[in-house]
């Protein structure tokens, strides 16, 4: 078995699949790289059992065969060649010899077919969507699932599909983020909960790409095929919580302010608040917001006053300044409204500006118990 790939091409394209391979895998196979050759064509895979990813690479050959090579030992060698055609050629004694044009190189391999097969999704249901589309969706909540190994519906992002709509979302219990796509629609209604490691993965993939992304999914596994890749993964099983419950509906005070400027005095005051709560005071009366923290125990305070756009009564909450600055730091529009209707209800924070036509953004974040 031999062929011939572009040493920066090989590169690029198993850059990205050793996303999937894991430190940690118990099944020793899973640190190699398979390497399905047919003729021109060579499908490389990876895999840590709950995700699969393969890509078709377009190589000079005739040969066919499958090998399992070393993935750290090849990535470690290709990122040191400049761009140049290699050959790798499968000798008898159980290595695969790469020759570059300065040299020859020789990894052991394994027998390809020891390598878990892909898992054969049976009858899926299909929804296309741009990948740019699902990468800003993924951006938008990834960040705000939870951690929890006992919650593990929540250390996704929820998938909603329906004729109308897609919508994302993800919580920790203490935010919320939903991200919702009027101008994309499924065929069919569906549900499912995606875990993170694929999500980031398909995220550095698809950010800013104009390609139809084919997702495939069915009770326990979903597909994602584009260009010439695709990503298997297993769902995470259970039941999402009632989101929507949660979020309020009447919230008569609205704040509209500069998000950078917020996001850095939130920034600044929160180093003075106590290290265990993380907690700021937000005191809005009239056209001023007061930002203030306090850590007793240092006798550390500070407090910043800023002018903003408000409706309401005046109001004092308190909320954990990590989460806040983590969603303000996630939004990139030039203002954010902030809607409230009592100090121990959920904020609702929203861009004031920047979402295009059909895009809806809601984050939600719980308050922290003020001691006055």
């Amino acid at each position: 078995m031999k062929f011939i790939v572009s040493s920066t091409y090989l590169l690029k394209q198993l850059q990205v699949l050793g996303g999937v391979i894991s430190n940690s895998n118990t099944l020793p196979i899973l640190d190699n790289f398979l390497f399905d050759l047919s003729k021109d064509r060579l499908t490389v895979s990876a895999s840590d059992l709950e995700s699969t990813m393969s890509s078709v690479l377009e190589v000079d050959s005739q040969d066919t065969g499958t090998i399992a090579v070393p993935a750290r030992l090849l990535l470690d060698t290709l990122k040191t060649f400049p761009e140049q055609p290699l050959t790798f050629m499968v000798e008898d004694n159980n290595t695969v010899e790469i020759s570059s044009s300065h040299g020859k190189y020789a990894l052991a391999y394994a027998d390809g077919a020891e390598f878990p097969k892909a898992v054969e999704l049976s009858d899926p249901s299909t929804t296309s969507i741009m990948g740019d589309i699902l990468a800003t969706a993924v951006n938008k909540t990834l960040f705000a699932a939870g951690n929890d190994d006992l919650r593990p519906v929540m250390s996704g992002v929820f998938f909603q599909f329906t004729p109308e709509h897609l919508t994302f979302v993800a919580t920790d219990a203490h935010k919320l983020v939903k991200y919702r796509r009027s101008d994309v629609q499924a065929s069919e209604v569906a549900e499912f909960i995606m875990p993170k490691k694929p999500l980031n993965l398909l995220k550095g993939i698809l950010s800013g790409s104009e390609e139809e992304v084919t997702i495939s999914y069915n009770d326990s596994n979903a597909r994602f095929t584009f260009s010439n890749s695709e990503l298997i993964c297993r769902l995470i099983d259970g039941k999402y919580p009632n989101y929507e419950a949660v979020i309020p509906r009447e919230n008569p005070n609205r704040l509209v302010i500069q998000r950078g400027q917020f996001l850095s005095s939130v920034r600044r005051v929160s180093i003075f608040s106590n290290k265990t709560t993380h907690q700021i005071r937000l005191k809005i009366a009239g056209a001023e917001l007061n930002i203030s923290a306090e850590d007793v125990d240092y006798s550390n305070k500070a407090e910043e006053r800023l002018t903003c756009s408000y409706q309401g009564d005046d109001l004092q909450i308190g909320f954990n300044s990590r989460f806040l600055v983590e969603m303000l730091g996630n939004l990139d529009s030039e203002d954010v409204s902030l809607e409230m209707s009592l100090p121990n209800r959920a904020g609702i924070l929203t861009p004031a500006d920047g979402l295009d036509e059909g895009e809806q953004l809601i984050m939600l974040v719980m308050p922290v118990m003020l001691n006055s």
